[in-house]
């Protein structure tokens, strides 16, 4: 009889519908080089993968520390990326609230499902969380910042995007209460964050929904595919030292933190000189 693996279902989801939220980052990259004076895409390309190189030979040899930057890089990315509307930003407050509003992705699973959470940090030799210092109280008490951020970054706004806001947070509650964490984070990550961000390209592309989601498909198509080879490799490479489950949630995380660095950085770097041009 087929034994439904929830870890294997993330897996796919992830490398269909979360990678290829960035799968148009080489497009971005030719921006940023024409800025830069570049003709050639083979900087972009070099610089993109060295990055994410040395991300994962830096989790290898320092994983406590690696993780724990990512986790504040991506809490702070998703607090930003969704945000679905213009912000009135302010140097440093508005950064510190992106951060709180996108840190309840990583504290509502360890608040409300803290065994499961650190099982999975301890697979990826990662072991901050199981200090005292983040108590239950603790994390309570970032849960209502997050909660409040959300508030504050959308307390100008209509309803329908408080109601946006709203939903972001009380969605990751709902999730991680009746989930585990990876499929929480998974429906999250992929339903939630990656296809908003993918609907935003899409109208880059073209004003036409239909014909913007065309064109995003057809230029998505060659780098996720070659990410999700990757992936898969690097699963059935690592498979010969550790359980299936273990590889496939050590590939899932390097593998996002690999991509996450270079991503945040290209999305910095292009919005910054796009703006001086």
């Amino acid at each position: 009889m087929f034994k439904f693996e929830p870890i294997i279902f993330c897996l796919f989801l992830i490398l269909i519908l979360g990678i290829s939220h960035g799968a148009l980052d080489n497009i971005k990259g030719k921006r940023l080089l024409k800025i830069f004076g570049f003709k050639s895409t083979i900087y972009f390309y070099l610089t993109y993968i060295l990055i994410s190189l040395i991300i994962i030979v830096c989790w290898l040899v320092l994983p406590n520390i690696v993780l724990f930057l990512f986790l504040i890089v991506a809490a702070y990315h998703f607090g930003r990326e969704d945000t679905v509307f213009s912000f009135n930003r302010r140097y440093l407050i508005s950064e510190c609230l992106f951060f709180l509003k996108g840190s309840s992705v990583i504290i509502a699973p360890l608040l409300l499902q803290r065994s499961a959470t650190n099982e999975i940090f301890s697979i990826l030799n990662f072991n901050v969380f199981e200090s005292p210092v983040f108590s239950d109280q603790f994390l309570i008490i970032l849960l209502c910042l997050s909660f409040f951020s959300s508030l504050y970054i959308s307390n100008k706004k209509n309803a329908e995007f408080k109601g946006i806001m709203l939903m972001d947070f009380f969605s990751l509650i709902i999730l991680n209460f009746f989930l585990t964490p990876i499929l929480a984070f998974t429906l999250y990550f992929c339903f939630l964050h990656s296809i908003r961000h993918s609907i935003t390209l899409v109208f880059e592309l073209d004003k036409s929904f239909k014909t913007g989601l065309k064109k995003f498909v057809g230029r998505a198509i060659p780098l996720t595919f070659i990410t999700g080879i990757l992936f898969l490799f690097a699963i059935y490479f690592l498979n010969n030292f550790y359980k299936l489950d273990e590889a496939i949630y050590k590939v899932i995380f390097i593998g996002l933190a690999s991509l996450t660095f270079p991503h945040i950085l290209l999305e910095y770097l292009l919005e910054k000189n796009e703006k001086k041009t």
